[in-house]
């Protein structure tokens, strides 16, 4: 519990520091431009299609029942254009995290090593495709268990639950991977995952808790539905601000991890700055 306290604390102190800030433009405005061509170009097509599945299906009539059970029949009327925002929101979350992942992590990984682990051997056990491969493969999982609950998320005390799990697994998987793949061998950073696994989904659960206040920006019913390109831009920007937070709070942590672990067994001298970010 110490480690989580103190590894949160320097990122909240590091994320203030304007080289980190910066990291989180230049996602940002890539998520911008690709989600700016891609709902240009299928946000309408995808509506109308929903639109003709409810009316061939009866929908509405469906939707309108359940919506009625608790006082909700209002949002019927904007029920295929929040549906398909909410089913966007996952594609969404994974640019942010892969933009993250490709510029911001590097960016954290050198900020933190270069200022606090100057003398950590850097022993490369991971790799830019098994990066990938751990991103792609957590956020099928993710994906999945995004959609099973989506019904649930009409209601705002579940989303808010199951959302920062969902989020929380994700984030440990990933962002601990990427943390460690410079850094630490296969073997080392298996050993980290298993000895500190309840701290770390505990750190991603947090920071799922985090990530789950732009989904704050979808409950507006009509109204997120208006505002639909405006709250998906300041919803990307968030994304993009927790994952970075998220990586100097999981660098922080495995770091000190790593360099404990190598303490003890005897394998490498760590000097750790107290220079503050």
């Amino acid at each position: 519990m110490r480690l989580m306290t103190v590894s949160f604390g320097r990122a909240l102190l590091s994320q203030l520091h304007i080289r980190m800030l910066l990291l989180t433009v230049l996602p940002f405005v890539v998520s911008i431009v690709l989600w700016g061509v891609a709902l240009w170009l299928g946000l309408q097509p995808m509506i109308d299609w929903l639109q003709d599945y409810f009316v061939g299906h009866n929908g509405f009539g469906v939707a309108g029942s359940i919506l009625g059970w608790f006082n909700m029949g209002a949002l019927k009327t904007v029920i295929v254009p929040l549906i398909a925002m909410w089913a966007l929101l996952p594609l969404m979350i994974l640019t942010a995290l892969v933009f993250v992942g490709l510029w911001a992590v590097p960016a954290i990984a050198r900020h933190v090593g270069g200022r606090h682990y100057a003398h950590l051997e850097q022993r490369h056990g991971g790799s830019v495709a098994g990066s990938l491969w751990t991103s792609l493969w957590c956020f099928a999982v993710f994906v999945f268990g995004w959609i099973v609950t989506l019904p649930l998320s009409i209601f705002p005390p579940l989303a808010f639950v199951i959302h920062p799990l969902l989020w929380g697994w994700l984030t440990y998987r990933v962002m601990a991977y990427d943390t460690l793949a410079d850094y630490a061998t296969a073997e080392e950073r298996r050993a980290i995952l298993h000895a500190h696994r309840w701290p770390l989904l505990l750190v991603g659960a947090i920071a799922g808790t985090m990530g789950a206040a732009p989904t704050l920006l979808w409950l507006g019913g009509a109204l997120s539905v208006i505002f639909f390109p405006i709250l998906a831009a300041g919803a990307i920007w968030l994304y993009v601000l927790v994952f970075v937070f998220t990586g100097l709070w999981f660098q922080y942590y495995c770091l000190e991890a790593l360099s404990s672990l190598r303490a003890a067994a005897g394998t490498d001298t760590v000097s750790v700055s107290s220079s503050a970010n």
